[in-house]
């Protein structure tokens, strides 16, 4: 058996492959029991890995930031708005992309942003 971690729509599943020979004979089958059984084990809970925590949220264009909307220690849900960034004469609203605690803001209204740089650590 072959372990495996596959990411799907930010979630990710950790499976098992058997690998067959070509010698094998082997019938594919699709029972329910068979897609029942599948289904439990890629929604249990054992399967899913836990969201990193210190998650950087970094720049994707070089901007200056106009406006913050947190505060360190503040609690947010994924997709609020953490700040507004202003690249090329167009307002970016930076959202987070989980839920969690603000830990960190290393940066400052009016501050000058390269696409890559940290704006605000879960």
């Amino acid at each position: 058996m072959k372990q495996y971690e596959i990411q799907v729509n930010g979630k990710v599943y950790h499976v098992s492959v058997k690998e067959l020979s070509e010698s094998s004979d082997v019938t594919p089958t699709t029972s329910q029991e068979t897609i029942k059984e599948a289904e439990s084990a890629v929604a249990s809970p054992e399967t899913v890995a836990k969201p990193a925590s210190n998650r950087e949220v970094a720049a994707p264009i070089p901007g200056t930031i106009l406006s913050l909307a947190v505060k360190k220690g503040q609690s947010v849900k994924a997709g609020e708005v953490l700040c507004v960034l202003e690249a090329m004469k167009m307002e970016n609203e930076i959202v987070a992309p989980q839920s969690g605690i603000i830990s960190s803001i290393p940066i400052q209204v009016n501050q000058a942003v390269e696409a890559g740089d940290v704006l605000v650590v879960l």
